[in-house]
């Protein structure tokens, strides 16, 4: 079984690995940064799409399912899991979609073996600075980790903690090959009064994470329609809600902290509390994405953002309003990892060297 997901995810490694070296162009490993980065951003909002299917438990062990690297010599495990069950957590459909959740995941730890590998070999001949290992090595011992807690995901049952920090992790890999590709790429250095803005951009990328955390403590707990109605929750400012038992970190799913069902006011509270923090987000990313808009060297970051934390607003809108359907909340889940994305960028960008004029200077160096 292990060396059939091996081979599974070298199969997939080997596309984006084929594009990189039948690329055009001298700088193969800043390619082959941001092709693991658009790798992990598909494997998160694919894992958003896991998640929202209800399909983490489609193979109820890990990593194979049923002791098989795939579900076609899987299927009369599968197959009768659906039968004596045919709305429950296993069925051929959700086995698939875990499995292919599981394929991408391995296929981006190869591809960061890849960076690792050849950011050593490229350090050792150069020295240069943007090769140093460190931060490959970092991102390898991170996928190590994202995937014990993909494990743990299963077999602690979806508890809502252990999948809300599996998505908090998936998100901070992707800000780090993010972070790690912009130092591949020659960057224009921004005006000199952005140095105003690089406090203003953390606190913005860490606002974001927040509501990351909040977001996926609504859907582990499926509390995406416990507020109906939009502005109001039920009809009310503030209806009635239960944060006591909402907020108790370590519990089953569906469950107190002492073993009871969960109080469906426990879930508003959960809605409630994400739904009137993206007021705060908005706020603050939309005031450093229009400041940046402003700021030369940093204005069409500024400007994709400004736009996105407004779509990423109404997507949400939309997915209580039309009743949670599964292409908004996908969207809704991208737009997410794309903050995040374009947030990292964004300080990445600014974190380079001022020029001491208002104008950039020509992408000829790295960030530092």
């Amino acid at each position: 079984m292990l060396l059939g997901l091996a081979l599974k995810a070298l199969l997939i490694a080997c596309v984006p690995l084929l594009l990189v070296y039948l690329a055009r162009g001298s700088d193969r490993y800043r390619k082959l940064a941001w092709v693991t980065a658009f790798l992990t951003f598909d494997l998160i909002v694919f894992g958003g799409f896991t998640r929202l299917t209800d399909s983490g438990l489609g193979c109820p062990d890990w990593p194979g399912c049923y002791g098989e690297a795939n579900p076609f010599l899987a299927h009369a495990d599968i197959s009768a899991a659906q039968a004596a069950l045919p709305t429950g957590p296993v069925t051929v459909a959700k086995a698939w979609i875990e499995m292919i959740h599981r394929y991408l995941a391995m296929g981006v730890g190869v591809l960061i073996i890849a960076l690792l590998a050849v950011g050593w070999r490229m350090w050792r001949r150069t020295r240069e600075q943007r090769y140093a290992p460190a931060v490959p090595a970092l991102l390898l011992v991170w996928v190590c980790v994202q995937g014990a807690f993909g494990a743990w995901t299963v077999t602690l049952k979806l508890q809502p903690v252990i999948v809300t920090i599996h998505l908090l992790l998936g998100m901070g890999l992707l800000a780090m090959l993010v972070w790690h590709a912009m130092r591949q790429t020659p960057q224009p250095l921004v005006a000199a009064d952005a140095s105003m803005l690089r406090l203003p951009a953390a606190i913005a990328l860490a606002v974001v994470f927040l509501q990351i955390a909040l977001g996926g403590w609504v859907s582990t707990n499926y509390a995406a329609l416990a507020c109906g109605g939009f502005p109001l929750c039920k009809g009310e400012l503030m209806p009635p809600m239960d944060f006591a038992h909402g907020f108790t970190l370590w519990r089953e799913l569906g469950m107190t902290g002492g073993g009871d069902y969960l109080p469906f006011d426990a879930l508003v509270a959960v809605h409630w509390v994400h739904r009137a923090f993206a007021f705060v987000v908005v706020a603050v990313v939309a005031s450093v994405a229009w400041r940046a808009s402003k700021v030369a060297g940093a204005e069409r970051l500024g400007k994709a953002l400004l736009l996105l934390i407004f779509v990423q607003f109404f997507t949400g809108i939309a997915t209580v309003g039309l009743d949670w359907p599964l292409t908004i909340a996908v969207l809704h889940n991208a737009g997410a990892a794309l903050s995040v994305a374009l947030l990292t960028m964004l300080n990445c960008r600014l974190a380079v060297r001022s020029t001491g004029s208002g104008e950039p200077l020509p992408a000829t160096l790295h960030p530092a």
